[in-house]
């Protein structure tokens, strides 16, 4: 067997009496992309800290080609060849790409003076590893995430790096931009560069892995080769129990139409697109960056204001020209990016839930009913299983599956009509995926129209009653998720 470029040994961490890593053991040889997978909060960012020299362990060791540490500080674990990219990617912003490549390297030679003409021949060396072609004087932080990626990747292999950990790469990424990224973790496992790939999403971990290591709730509960893994498995040793998938079939049937839209137009982004969804229905639209379904949801919910074309609501005709006259026609919406634009994160979780319907909740004098408010928020907690301890608790010490379950549950406390999913399972886990995707079922069989936008094909065919695919700004097919298959949704995607 070769010799592991990484040996992580019998690691044990706890923080204030929570153990975080009950004994783990992970191997990594040089080369190898190897997955390491749990749900959110299953250990795999302290791992991959105590790897990095961040976090010391209370039990265990760490070994960096056969050399054993009992605590390693991250200058030193950078020295022994390892790299970490997470998913903020650690980069300034503010900096070009030239000066973020370059940083480093000028510090260390402690001059006085910033050498512009080494500093840029530093970067083009850096860039050509990859063969990443790049502005090296644009600012990072104007530069598309996939672009980002690749700066942080460039920046990883300027230090000699034996083994690249990337934390969640993939999520902001299309799928074209997942294609670019494998293609460089191929060439750089055949340059001997090992890969620590970290995910919880089955089609990457079969795409990509070679071997994989899987946690839950601090433990090791699996590792193999990922051939001999299928979906079922994966699923089960994540989350420890069976999950059963089954296609969505309305129960309510030639129900009214409850959104219908006509020639919508909205110049630039997409055309004369007519649908309608009737409660009890899931709509799924789907299609590739830039074929106009998120701007499509953005003007259904009156962020975005259409140039022509009809809306009605429940038979009526309604001017969608702002979010509030979209509330106030019972038109609720989940963005794709939660932390930023759907939720309160340093506020509490019941503040967050009741946000949308202050007003009902307030007496005489404008003063918020306690009683009713905590009412309303414990009613909600226990209809979505949203895991806490105590609802007064900031919104962001939950995991991302139960941040989604606060903003549904914020929007359904409006006694919506139509709600509004854009990436309704971005982030999260397979079984808070699956959790959600139940809830959308049981809410759309209590009679609420559901349009979801997703590029998850087998999230879509799993959830939608129709599917609507969308390219150039115009639906080019419509499908009836038992009559098609993955492979012919995405064939007409692209």
């Amino acid at each position: 067997m070769a010799q592991n470029v990484l040996k992580a040994v019998d690691i044990k961490k706890s923080f204030t009496g929570v153990q975080a890593l009950k004994g783990v053991t992970l191997e990594i040889r040089p080369g190898e992309i190897h997955c390491l997978a749990g749900e959110n909060g299953s250990g795999k960012s302290t791992l991959i800290k105590v790897i990095s020299g961040v976090y010391t362990p209370e039990g265990g060791h760490v070994e960096y080609d056969g050399k054993s540490y009992k605590k390693i500080t991250p200058i030193e674990a950078i020295l022994n060849g390892v790299q970490v990219i997470y998913q903020d990617f650690s980069i300034f912003p503010n900096l070009s790409v030239m000066e973020n490549l370059a940083f480093n390297t000028e510090l260390a030679s402690k001059s006085k003076l910033v050498n512009k003409k080494r500093m840029r021949k530093i970067a083009e060396e850096a860039i050509d590893k990859i063969k990443f072609e790049v502005d090296l004087d644009a600012k990072v932080g104007e530069l598309p995430v996939a672009s980002k990626q690749l700066v942080a990747i460039c920046r990883a292999l300027m230090f000699n790096a034996k083994l690249i950990i990337m934390d969640e790469p993939t999520t902001a990424l299309t799928r074209k931009e997942i294609n670019a990224l494998f293609k460089i973790i191929l060439d750089l496992k055949a340059q001997g560069i090992a890969i620590l790939f970290v995910s919880h999403k089955l089609d990457e971990v079969f795409e990509i892995s070679e071997r994989f290591t899987i946690l839950r709730s601090g433990e090791l509960v699996f590792k193999g080769n990922t051939k001999d893994l299928d979906d079922k498995k994966f699923s089960y040793y994540m989350t420890g129990r069976e999950i059963q998938i089954e296609p969505f079939e309305p129960k309510l049937t030639k129900q009214t139409k409850m959104l219908e839209v006509k020639n919508l137009t909205l110049n630039g982004y997409f055309y004369d697109v007519s649908f309608s969804v009737s409660k009890g229905e899931i709509l799924g639209i789907s299609g590739i960056l830039g074929s106009g379904r998120t701007e499509l949801a953005l003007s259904l919910f009156g962020i975005r204001v259409v140039d022509s074309g009809i809306i009605k609501i429940n038979g009526k005709e309604v001017a969608i020209n702002s979010p509030t006259v979209a509330m106030e026609n019972g038109i609720g919406y989940v963005p794709e990016d939660r932390l930023t634009e759907g939720l309160f994160l340093q506020q509490s979780i019941g503040d967050n839930i009741i946000i949308s319907e202050i007003d009902n909740l307030t007496g005489k004098f404008g003063i918020l009913d306690e009683r009713k408010q905590s009412e309303e928020i414990q009613k909600w907690v226990k209809e979505l299983s949203i895991a806490t301890p105590n609802p007064d608790n900031a919104c962001n010490t939950l995991s991302g599956g139960n941040q989604q379950r606060v903003v549904l549950a914020k929007w359904l406390a409006r006694d919506l009509k139509v709600l509004i999913l854009n990436g309704p399972s971005v982030g999260v886990d397979i079984g808070s995926k699956y959790d959600i995707h139940h809830i959308l079922k049981k809410l759309a069989d209590s009679g609420l129209a559901i349009i979801i936008i997703s590029d998850d094909i087998p999230e879509v065919m799993s959830l939608s009653s129709k599917i609507l695919i969308m390219r150039d700004g115009k639906i080019s097919n419509t499908f009836e998720p038992s009559e098609t298959t993955i492979h012919e949704i995405t064939a007409q995607m692209v």
